[in-house]
């Protein structure tokens, strides 16, 4: 897996990915940003969340789960001083979909967080990561 990084002006950079996406990437204007893209601390937080909802999407299909939608909502916390890691990760899914199995679900979001999902595990590493989930009848 490679990426490249590249500086565009201010505290603007374009990430291109391996794959040929580019995200741009910008810091606070009271860091010399322009508040154009996403704060990179933010991405890896997104990025995140969407491997842990690719797991919990991919699981649930293979259970024969009737999904429809999932939403991650993300709220973490970080050290007050240098180096700013996280210290605490809460992830809330939102799961829709018709009769779907709350055991199911649980099951997923444990194996992801525990087994599948990269990001979440490198980050448990300085995080304390924690999860629950609403499930909506479509």
């Amino acid at each position: 897996m490679k990426t490249r990084i590249k500086w565009n002006d201010g505290m603007s950079f374009l990430a291109e990915s391996g794959s040929g996406h580019v995200v741009l990437m910008d810091g606070p204007p009271e860091a010399g940003g322009k508040n154009l893209g996403p704060r990179p601390m933010e991405m890896l937080l997104m990025g995140t969340g969407g491997c842990a909802a690719f797991d919990v999407v991919l699981i649930l299909k293979k259970s024969r789960q009737d999904i429809s939608d999932c939403v991650v909502e993300i709220e973490a916390e970080r050290a007050p001083q240098e180096p700013k890691v996280f210290t605490h990760i809460h992830f809330h899914f939102i799961l829709t979909g018709k009769k779907l199995n709350p055991q199911q679900v649980e099951r997923a979001i444990t194996l992801s967080a525990e087994k599948y999902c990269s990001a979440s595990i490198m980050l448990g590493k300085t995080a304390k990561l924690t999860h629950d989930f609403e499930i909506v009848e479509s």
